[in-house]
């Protein structure tokens, strides 16, 4: 079988989509599910760069972690070999519309996932418990299906 994959897209790709990357492989590997990936990367990435500290923390307070997490680049190399992407908002799936199998959280929840970037660790809280439930949807709705 194929491999597939699904890419989380946010705007620097420190915070939030860092977070789903961590949420949906552990949530993938508890599940013993084969033949998915995840992977995620920023719009506006700053290379070099790293996890911020409270998406560290709020991954840790559940038992994950990104030790050796580096921030990538969103390229059409990375949305073309993914079979869907998710953005954290419905503006950011506006500026990728054309690029191929885009969708943003907004589409499955009615709200966008604010970015906590900057903000204390309840923001990142918050937003990791969101993403959760986002991971659940994606498991349920988009990977369990086509594990047959």
């Amino acid at each position: 079988m194929k491999r597939k994959k699904i890419l989380f897209v946010c705007t620097g790709n420190t915070c939030r989509s860092p977070m789903a990357e961590a949420l949906l492989r552990s949530k993938i590997k508890k599940n013993k599910i084969k033949f998915w990936d995840v992977a995620s990367c920023g719009i506006h990435a700053e290379i070099g760069g790293k996890l911020s500290e409270n998406s560290r923390l709020a991954l840790q307070e559940i038992g994950l972690s990104l030790d050796k997490f580096m921030p990538r680049q969103l390229t059409q190399k990375r949305i073309a070999a993914s079979t869907l992407v998710v953005c954290m908002t419905a503006n950011q799936k506006l500026m990728l519309e054309n690029c191929g199998n885009i969708v943003s959280i907004k589409d499955f929840f009615g709200v966008d996932v604010p970015d906590p970037f900057g903000m204390d660790l309840n923001a990142y809280r918050c937003a990791r418990d969101v993403l959760s439930e986002v991971c659940d949807f994606l498991v349920k709705n988009y990977i369990l299906p086509y594990q047959d």
